[in-house]
């Protein structure tokens, strides 16, 4: 493996600022993709969905737990698998304590088709106390894109998906997947997918995740 080379302090000072200015304008061209991104347009969710999760039956609006939006986590865990995908399974480790996300009226829920009994002991085993349901009795994870149909076999996709909730209506507002979800996980990176993005709920800044009010 080849090493960087090695330079005096100034040459590195010029070179960490010439990257520097390419890195301003990549945060400028995401921040403007960002801002693309809130004004796409959604689509009314009218299938009532039903899932399994700890408290047994939960439809799609029970998964905001009263806030506007949802972030769903597609995460890879078919019927027959014995264990979720290592992918997935790194990428939500990556996820931040829920508490930043709901302060912004957003929830967040991985959900698979693997029935709750085999979802329940992996999140055990990993220690994960992100809400997760099983739609191994509904259409979600095709109507979503999700689960795919590859030479007559389904085929899963990791991925995630945004929705917001006006009311008793629900919209789909956006997804992404596969490679898309390189480089997010983070707080701010799901906010970005979402419809409402960063925009503060009751408070302008960050708190320690004990200090939030529910």
């Amino acid at each position: 493996m080849s090493l960087p080379e090695i330079v005096s302090r100034e040459q590195w000072r010029a070179a960490r600022e010439e990257l520097q200015r390419k890195e301003e304008a990549v945060s400028s061209a995401r921040a403007a993709l960002s801002a693309e991104r809130r004004r796409l347009p959604m689509v009314e969710v009218d299938p009532e969905y039903v899932f399994e999760g700890g408290d047994g039956k939960a439809t799609l609006r029970d998964l905001f737990e009263d806030r506007a939006q949802l972030v769903v986590h597609h995460f890879m865990f078919a019927p027959e698998w014995e264990a979720g995908c290592p992918c997935c399974s790194a990428f939500l480790d990556q996820v931040g304590h829920l508490a930043h996300l709901r302060a912004r009226n957003t929830s967040f829920a991985a959900v698979s088709r693997a029935p709750f009994t085999r979802i329940l002991p992996f999140k055990a085993r990993m220690g994960w106390a992100v809400p997760w349901y099983s739609s191994c009795h509904s259409d979600f994870n095709r109507d979503f894109e999700a689960t795919v149909d590859r030479a007559g076999d389904p085929v899963e996709r990791p991925g995630l998906s945004c929705f917001l909730r006006e009311r008793d209506r629900i919209f789909h507002t956006y997804s992404v997947y596969d490679e898309g979800l390189d480089g997010l996980g983070t707080i701010g990176g799901l906010l970005d997918l979402t419809a409402l993005g960063r925009r503060p709920h009751g408070s302008d800044r960050l708190r320690h995740h004990d200090e939030y009010e529910d």
